[in-house]
């Protein structure tokens, strides 16, 4: 798998023709059997009322608080269902305190020891798949019963082996990788909407 980019580049024109490329095959290598797997998951939970709850680190922690906003208010939108819906990478109060009493590593596990329960949900986003907090959190998810799903890229690293259903992107660029994960969490939320839409009838005919 080559890295992009392998050359430098003295038009940004050039750069973004093949980085958009790079997107497009990054895209095309995702499983689509595991994004269903996903997206049954995702709803299970919503059905049930559980919990979901997800965690990244830099770029991937953006993600991560975005997903709360459209698994949240994005899919309460022209229906019925109230999720609870959480990132564990949104309070830099809590995180601090953790990793400076404790450690890093623990950050996002020490969160689901708390709020974590048999049936919920996790969500991990690590581009490299190897983050030791990111790993921490799938173990202890493992442990007390929840499912999970990690968003991966590069070689998938352990967070693919460790989670129940992995969304790997063949990509060896963190904003190619991360690209495709904010789009992997948009399609889990807009999917989950079409499902509990209360009127089909609004496909197409309300913003998302």
């Amino acid at each position: 798998m080559n890295m992009f980019p392998s050359t430098y580049y003295e038009n940004a024109g050039d750069y973004s023709h093949d980085y958009f490329t790079g997107i497009a095959e990054a895209t095309a290598s995702v499983d689509r059997a595991e994004v269903a797997r996903a997206a049954t998951l995702l709803q299970d939970v919503i059905a049930r009322k559980g919990a979901v709850f997800a965690c990244g680190n830099g770029g991937s922690a953006a993600i991560a608080n975005h997903l709360t906003c459209d698994c949240l208010k994005g899919i309460r939108n022209g229906t019925d269902v109230r999720p609870n819906v959480y990132s564990l990478s949104s309070t830099v109060e809590l995180i601090t305190a953790i990793a400076n009493d404790f450690s890093y590593d623990k950050v996002f596990s020490f969160q689901l020891e708390s709020h974590g329960r048999d049936g919920d949900l996790l969500i991990a986003i690590s581009s490299s798949g190897n983050s030791p907090n990111i790993l921490e959190a799938l173990h202890l998810a493992r442990e007390i019963g929840m499912k999970s799903i990690a968003m991966t890229g590069f070689s998938g690293g352990e967070a693919a082996k460790l989670a129940d259903v992995s969304l790997w992107v063949k990509a060896q660029n963190y904003g190619i990788v991360e690209d495709v994960h904010q789009s992997l969490m948009h399609i889990l939320a807009q999917f989950a909407r079409q499902q509990h839409l209360t009127d089909k009838s609004l496909i197409g005919k309300t913003k998302f």
